[in-house]
This record gives C-alpha cells, structure tokens and sequence, in this order.
C-alpha cells in the first residue's frame, strides 16, 4: 500500500487537525494555539540539530504542561516517533527503556539527573531540557500516516518489552471515529488530571478534544491537593467535559465540595471497573451524565461506552462500540481463525474480541507477542463480558494478568523479574491484591533461603531503587514453597487466594505492616 505523507508546517496545525489552546490552572500559564505553534517550530529547529529524523525515538520524561504538547508537534513534525515515559521510572527502568528502544534524545522538564544522563549517553542516548535555545523556527520535514507516532510501555520497563506502537494512521483512526461517536457531547473547556504518559489520558482525554479546536485545561495528575479543589476548578473554569478514573473520584468524594454552578455536562470514567454505587455518586456530586467507558491502550483507549449517558448504573455495564465491531466468542485463542468460535448468545459469557480502525501497529520489536493477541485484524481484549439483546457490553472478569491500581496498569512479571534477580531470591510470584480505595494493589509471595530481618530491608531497598514507586508491592508475603499447577505453572490468582489466610511480614524501613 503506497504511504500518504502529511507535511507539517508551523501555519497547518498536525494532519488536518487545528488546535485550541491549553491552560495550566495550577500555574495560570495559558497558551494559546499561535504560541505553541511557535514554540513547536522552533523546537523542531532544535531537534533536527540534534539528529532527530524521520524514523528516530525520542523518550519525553514530563507532561501535562504546554511544553509537552509542544515538544510532541516537534517530534511528529520531524517524522519521528515520540515514546512518552513515567516520571516515576527509577534508574533501573529508564536505562531499560533506552536500551530497548536506542532513542536518539531524551527530553527532560528541569534537565535530567547526573547519573540518569551518564546512563542514557552510554547507549548512546543524547539528554536536553524543555528551555527553548534556537530562535530562528523551522517548518518540519513532515511524517508519513504508517510511521510510528508513539510508543506506549504498558509493560518491559523492567522484563519482557511491551510497547504499544501507534501509527498516526491509527491514531487518526481514533479521533474521526470517536468525532463520529460523540457529536453531541461538549468538549470546548475539557479537564485532564490523567497522565498524559498513557492512553487514556494522552490520546483521549487530552489529544482529542484538544486536536478538535477545543480548549485543554491540564493539572499534574493524581495529584491530591489539585484533587482536593475539583469542584471549585470546575466552577472557576466553566469546565464543560472531564474524564477520569475511580480512584480519582474515590478521592474527590471525600475531600472536594461539590461544583455548583452547571458547567460540566458530561463526565466519562474509565481504566478500571466503576460500580453501579460510585457511578450514580459522581452523578449525584457532578450534577452531570456520566458515560462508563472501556478502552485499552492497544485500540487507542476509548473503544466503547454509554455514549448518550442515559444508560441506568449497572455494575460492569460499558455500552456499544464506538467506531469499532465487538464480539463475544467462546475462545480467546489467536492460533485459530475468528470464524471458527460460536459467539455467545445475549446475555452468555465469553471472550471479548474487538476490530477497529484504531488498532496498535503491534507491540514494538515483539512479533511473538502481537500473535498472542491479533488475529486477522480482530484483538482479544483479554476480558470476559456479555452483550445484551440491545448490543450493549458488560464485562464480568478478565484472563489478562496486569494488576490495575488506580487505573494504572502493572504487569506482575514485570516485579517478579526485579525481585528475582536479588541474591537470596529462589522463587516469586507477583499477584494482584484487593484495596479498598485503589481497587487493586500489589502483593508478592516468595521464597528465600534465609529470612531474617537484615535480607528484608536488603530486599526491600533493592526493589525500590529499581521499581517504580507504585510497583513496589505494598503486602510481602514469604513461604516455604508457591504453589503450583500439575503442570509446574504458577497461578498468581491461586496464589493470591493462599497468601489471604496468611499474615503479610514486614519489612523493616519500608513502611510496611502487617493487615488489621
């Protein structure tokens, strides 16, 4: 198929697409299309002379700020591919993030650490701050529809990579389909307290409405001061559209007023299962019609949800696709053809197969990995779900591993590869364990040949330095022997329902502590 190539300039906007402005409310920076259209071209000037071509990875380590908005457009216009990455990845993490993907630069918001930046100019990876040096602007070389736009690590930070490849093909794929989808629904002052490092809250909540025309306001997410003064940025700011996950409005339940003034008119949740109990509280505290939403970050996130958000509350329940065909069969194996599974009858459980324009180019340099969940061109979500007689689909479980905290994704192999690695270490297992507030938290059962106090806090410190902080498993449970299948294989749900009738064991300068 003969590649169409979109040349950006700094008058064209990106790929059809004319954008509004973005404002910082914590920080009161506004910045108006005309600016960030200024500031893009004169970073891409800036990058261009740092080698940054069609076809090259750039690592940007910030976001939720005009910069990062601003340093994406640069990015895309020189043709290359943006990775956005955690500010919370330690050391360990990063210099696996450039190993994995060889980018030629790495963007920073306050310059990056001395030793990260030894790291990344080992492999060959050259480190700049977000301070705009070049005065004199460049229009861009432009970027071709199939080249890689972003790369998305859901995973591989630490064990096996798992970077989600989006093309700007698909990405546009996600925007006109969603446009579509989402006529009536008023995104003009839309609010985005998400990372902007992941799918949920970079594509959808933030690109979308933004690429739209419409004006973005962004806060640094999950930050509970920001949290704690929802209702009155909703007010202040006539905030129209927001999107967000539970644990956010867990939070925001408890320690915001309410808005009052009827701005916001609709209000989308999603990452992680919203209970019929808190979807009707955020409707109660919004004064708004809430949409449940399903999204994964191989289909670019939002993929279905109760688009007219007239739909009752209804534990698991999501709604009809959005520009895309959802099946429920009776298998979720990828090794055959699609049209040999029976689907599942309305209101009969089954695997959750989806096929959209949207869908990831593949898990980067992973073949092997994109065969396990693509099969002529349909995906298998990993979930379990029913559609009604009416089209609608409510999920009712899942097969896929990861642990969802908060709405953030963890991949138990990724802390069982890290752990492992510690001298003392024989055996792990890495498993989701239930949390109030969050959702889910993580839990690990091991096994070690001497367990005494001074190998915990060894173990302990040794996790820390090379997890994230929201990785770094919060119950430690150790035992003689994990259990496992006839086959030798390793359950982590078996092992979680074990570890349950046991108690945690602390470890000493962790902060951790035995349940009550």
């Amino acid at each position: 198929m003969t590649q169409s190539k979109q040349t950006t300039t700094s008058n064209s906007g990106y790929g059809g697409f004319s954008f509004g402005s973005i404002i910082e409310p914590i920080t009161g920076k506004e910045w108006r299309p005309e600016e960030l259209t200024a500031r893009a071209a004169r970073r891409v000037g800036q990058l261009s002379s740092l080698g940054v071509t069609r076809g090259a990875r750039v690592l940007i380590h910030y976001g939720n700020c005009g910069e990062f908005f601003a340093d994406l457009l640069a990015v895309w216009g020189l043709g290359a591919c943006a990775i956005p990455v955690d500010p919370r990845l330690t050391e360990f993490e990063i210099e696996r993030l450039a190993e994995l993907t060889k980018p030629v630069l790495s963007i920073w918001q306050s310059g990056a650490p001395a030793n990260v930046e030894a790291r990344l100019r080992a492999v060959g990876t050259a480190t700049i701050d977000t301070c705009v040096t070049d005065t004199a602007s460049c229009d861009g070389l432009g970027w071709y529809y199939d080249d890689p736009a972003l790369i998305l690590f859901t995973s591989g930070t630490t064990g096996d990579p798992k970077g989600v490849v989006h093309t700007h093909r698909s990405l546009h794929a996600q925007w006109r389909a969603l446009t579509a989808a989402l006529a009536g629904i008023r995104f003009r002052r839309t609010l985005c307290l998400l990372p902007t490092h992941f799918g949920h809250g970079l594509i959808c909540n933030c690109l979308f409405p933004w690429l739209s025309g419409n004006t973005l306001y962004i806060l640094p997410p999950f930050r509970p001061d920001a949290v704690s003064r929802l209702g009155q940025l909703l007010d202040e700011h006539a905030i129209s559209f927001m999107s967000s996950v539970p644990t956010i409005w867990r939070l925001a339940l408890k320690l915001s007023r309410a808005p009052n003034r009827g701005s916001l008119d609709r209000v989308f949740c999603g990452s992680a299962p919203l209970s019929a109990h808190l979807w009707r509280e955020v409707q109660r505290w919004t004064g708004a019609r809430l949409s449940n939403t399903y999204g994964i970050t191989e289909t670019a996130s939002w993929l279905a949800g109760s688009a007219g958000g007239e739909s009752t509350p209804k534990d698991g329940l999501v709604g009809k696709p959005w520009g895309g065909v959802i099946r429920v069969l009776d298998s979720g194996d990828t090794q055959r053809p699609i049209d040999e599974f029976a689907r599942a009858g309305p209101g009969e459980e089954g695997h959750v197969w989806v096929r959209t324009p949207a869908l990831m180019q593949g898990y980067y340099q992973r073949d092997d990995l994109t065969r396990k969940v693509v099969r002529d061109g349909w995906f298998c979500t990993g979930d379990i779900g029913v559609v009604d007689e009416h089209g609608a689909l409510s999920l009712r479980g899942r097969e896929r591993e990861e642990i969802n905290k908060g709405g953030m994704k963890i991949h138990p192999a990724d802390v069982d590869s890290v752990i492992e690695q510690f001298e003392g270490v024989t055996d792990v297992c890495t498993f989701a364990r239930e949390d109030e507030f969050l959702g889910e938290d993580v839990g690990v059962a091991l096994v070690i040949e001497r367990d005494h106090t001074c190998l915990r806090h060894d173990l302990f410190n040794w996790t820390r330095e090379r997890l994230a902080s929201h990785k770094v498993p919060t119950r430690w449970y150790v035992l003689e022997e994990i259990p496992r299948t006839s086959r030798g294989k390793v359950n982590r749900q078996e092992v979680a329902r074990h570890c349950w009738t046991l108690e945690p064991v602390s470890f000493p300068g962790g902060g951790l502590h035995r349940e009550t």
